[in-house]
């Protein structure tokens, strides 16, 4: 299982504006680093080609779904986000209180039953959820209007997506290790930010992406319970940790 993510940093000279994305994959013993854009060739660059058949956890963000051998888990709190936003933009619409409602009780659900030792949340008590989950998405693609052309009603696209995506949604409630939320792979990334907000961006590409390289190093090491000033050390005198290949299984 992968926890993926992708946040903009500033990168090398150039106007404020001017953007790169880091990109996190992420598990709890590994962390990986890559920075570049946030299109189709930074992401075929990334580890996500090597992942066949690898629980991916990430938001919906269109080039996850470019590699057909991955298995996809869309993140709770970012589909949270928008029926938060179409209760404000429809303030009489059912839909959105009927989606938030059914997600929140899945992670509630998850969240107990991975307290009790289940390997699932059980099926008298996601099944109703899910359904309600998935009514109120067909609400949702009722009541806000399909416009021609390339202009959407606010908040259509997210009812117009998930019909499509089924089991990417609740995939969490039938195997309680696959997490709901991309939570790992954004608190791997909150460095990163912390640090260009203290320190500013570095004068050049080349020095931002060593920057950003040596935290998933450190961060691996410390996941495998190594002390961070040890396993910078060990690099710098040229005898750098290496994690341990896992065993097939």
């Amino acid at each position: 299982m992968i926890s993926a993510d992708q946040t903009p940093i500033r990168a090398g000279p150039g106007p404020k504006t001017r953007k790169r994305y880091l990109l996190a994959a992420c598990t709890n013993l590994l962390t990986y680093h890559l920075l570049g854009e946030r299109s189709g060739k930074t992401f075929a660059a990334s580890a996500f080609p090597d992942l066949d058949g690898t629980v991916v956890v990430h938001d919906r963000y269109q080039d996850h779904d470019a590699f057909p051998g991955l298995i996809h888990q869309l993140c709770t709190q970012h589909l949270l986000r928008d029926p938060a936003g179409a209760a404000e933009a429809y303030p009489h619409a059912y839909w959105p209180a009927r989606i938030r409602d059914a997600l929140r009780g899945l992670i509630h659900a998850a969240n107990t039953a991975r307290a009790q030792g289940l390997p699932a949340i059980p099926g008298q008590i996601a099944a109703p959820l899910v359904k309600a989950f998935r009514h109120g998405v067909i609400l949702g693609l009722g009541q806000v209007a399909k416009t021609s052309g390339r202009t959407r009603e606010p908040f259509r696209q997210l009812p117009e997506c998930l019909p499509d995506r089924q089991d990417d949604v609740p995939r969490f409630t039938t195997g309680l290790r696959i997490p709901p939320t991309t939570n790992q792979a954004e608190r791997d990334l909150r460095p990163a930010k912390t640090q260009q907000n203290i320190s500013g961006r570095p004068r050049s590409e080349k020095a931002t992406r060593n920057r950003h390289a040596t935290p998933g190093y450190i961060d691996t090491a410390r996941k495998h319970g190594h002390s961070a000033l040890t396993a910078t050390r060990d690099a710098l005198a040229g005898n750098p940790w290496i994690p341990p290949i896992p065993n097939p299984p």
